[in-house]
């Protein structure tokens, strides 16, 4: 027999052989997939993160990790992630990717989404409306195509501030003129309410009321109050009342006050809001001024700034749970608490201030590019506060999802 003949022979036997064990694991693999063997990835967690800020817009930056719990990679077309952000219910954010390569165990997708600062006033409406509370959410599906099926992944955080409740107080206040024509203090404010009016889309109204009394022996008339509200040095709003109010001798007059802020500055306090050379990231400086112009008993019209009430807080905010990287704060200055929901209806509710997902905008308001994905071996854990995932797809509190 020809030498050469035998070599092709067994050459083409090996290569018949290999097909053929290729195509039995094919279908072993396909055939484990479709009756439920081996399982459809899923969210193992979320993080977030504000990136680069413009007057336009604002760049999310999501670390998505997706668990594989089978024993060999996916890299299939069918194979989609899909991730929304929002904030009491409004959309802010849409991202996803396509096409997605997946190695055993976890593996991290990057992705960057933009959030357009001109949603801000509708969540900020939303935001007062709601007790100055907002549930920011994160919901993100892995769904397979080939298998027709998904699992969600659902991840709340709640967010809270105070902005008005330092202006309640009964502290007695002098006003003081400075001035030739008349003797200080001219009057004294011995009590200051405020609480939020009626909030529009064009503005958000201060309810205020001042407690004034008159120490003197003649009357006094305040024939205006004017204020100038900023945040973060930048003007929301300013105006004065529009009715006079005459305070007898040694006795006092409550006189009201509606400041309103403008919402469509909004957008332009949110970028001195995640800037971390202004205050902080996520922090601002709410400043109000006062101003009387009070008639005297000789006729004389003097304007007074109110100085001793000044009126100023700091907001903070922590959307995203990013930490000690947002901010060196307690915590409870954000009011965080989160909570986790699967698709079948289990969830984790830690109580600890961890990663949430701080208005109107609709699906085109983010745009999406892909980064990288990074896998995770054996020797390697991804870890949600004290959560921890290993590539057998098994958590302390059920963070990784499989069907």
């Amino acid at each position: 027999m020809n030498p050469g003949s035998i070599v092709s022979a067994l050459t083409s036997s090996k290569i018949r052989t290999g097909l053929v064990g290729l195509l039995i694991v094919v279908a072993a693999v396909g055939g484990a997939f479709a009756v439920g063997v081996l399982g459809v990835p899923s969210v193992a967690t979320i993080d977030n993160t504000f990136g680069d800020v413009t007057n336009e817009t604002t760049a999310i930056e999501t670390d998505l990790v997706v668990s594989n719990p089978n024993p060999v990679g996916v890299g299939l077309d069918g194979v989609s992630v899909d991730y929304t952000v929002s904030m009491n219910g409004i959309e802010m954010a849409q991202g996803g990717r396509e096409g997605v390569q997946l190695g055993t165990g976890n593996s991290t997708l990057e992705l960057d989404t933009a959030l357009r600062n001109d949603a801000i006033p509708s969540w900020w409406v939303s935001h007062v409306r709601n007790g100055e509370q907002t549930t920011v959410g994160i919901d993100a599906t892995v769904t397979s195509e080939r298998l027709g099926r998904g699992v969600d992944f659902t991840r709340e955080r709640e967010v809270q501030t105070d902005i008005l409740g330092a202006f309640n107080s009964e502290e007695t206040r002098p006003v003081n003129a400075d001035s030739a024509l008349t003797d200080d203090p001219v009057l004294y404010v011995n009590e200051t309410r405020g609480q939020w009016g009626s909030v529009s889309e064009a503005e958000t109204p201060i309810d205020m009321e001042f407690v004034v009394y008159n120490p003197n022996l003649e009357p006094y008339v305040i024939s205006e109050i004017g204020y100038d509200v900023t945040m973060n040095g930048v003007e929301m709003g300013g105006g004065q009342t529009d009715e006079e109010y005459a305070i007898s001798s040694y006795s006092t007059e409550t006189i009201g006050l509606t400041a309103a802020l403008e919402n469509q500055r909004l957008d332009e306090w949110w970028v001195t809001h995640l800037d971390e050379e202004v205050n902080g990231h996520q922090v601002s400086d709410l400043r109000i001024e006062f101003y009387a112009v009070i008639e005297l008993p000789s006729g004389d019209e003097i304007t007074v700034p109110m100085d001793e009430l000044t009126y100023e807080e700091t907001m903070k905010t922590d959307m995203f749970d990013e930490g000690e990287d947002v901010r060196d704060s307690d915590t409870d200055d954000a009011g965080g608490d989160d909570s986790e929901t699967s698709e079948d209806g289990e969830s984790d509710d830690s109580g600890d201030t961890t990663d949430g997902g701080d208005d109107t905008s609709d699906s085109d308001s983010g745009s999406t590019s892909d980064d990288s994905t990074t896998d995770t071996t054996d020797d390697e854990t991804t870890s949600d506060g004290d959560n921890t995932t290993d590539d057998e797809n098994q958590s302390d509190d059920g963070d990784v999802l499989p069907l």
